[in-house]
């Protein structure tokens, strides 16, 4: 984390996009928290709150279309190959994708609230062949409304007086 935030304070707004970003792809970085410290920065004025709030989310957007992708293009080969390793049969996969179609758009939304589910997401996402138009909308929703009440809280830590 301690890296993180020096390369915030280096970086600024280059290193917001680059960590959420980075992020999305499965590189371990501490998303919540980070967002509530961007969140502080706007409110001790080392940050302007809306370009910080719309880069976090053009940086945790991003990832989460590559994600996609990447699901879409190789997922569903590489998971009837090697899903056996995580007991991951043809059967449950076939599961996942009827759950995409019926609640997926929704799944998005929620899961950007449940770390770890948020990047699966994503990928099942496009394993399931959901419509990118789709998929992009919703994730964005999710995104935008995560991205912002982290940075709030963020924000509210450092104006009220403790």
């Amino acid at each position: 984390m301690s890296a993180s935030i020096h390369f915030i304070s280096q970086y600024g707004y280059i290193a917001i996009f680059a960590l959420f970003a980075l992020s999305g792809l499965g590189i371990p970085v501490p998303d919540e928290a980070l967002l509530t410290f961007v969140g502080y920065l706007t409110s001790i004025s080392m940050m302007n709150f809306l370009l910080a709030d719309i880069i976090c989310f053009i940086g945790a957007l991003s990832a989460m279309v590559i994600n996609y992708t990447l699901g879409k293009k190789i997922g569903k080969p590489f998971l009837l190959t090697h899903g056996k390793w995580i007991k991951l049969t043809p059967s449950k996969l076939k599961r996942v994708e009827n759950w995409f179609d019926k609640y997926g758009p929704w799944t998005i939304v929620i899961a950007n609230f449940i770390p770890g589910v948020r990047r699966l997401t994503s990928y099942f996402s496009g394993v399931s062949g959901m419509n990118l138009s789709k998929y992009i909308l919703f994730a964005a929703i999710g995104s935008f409304l995560w991205c912002l009440l982290f940075n709030i809280i963020g924000y509210y830590i450092g104006v009220l007086p403790f």
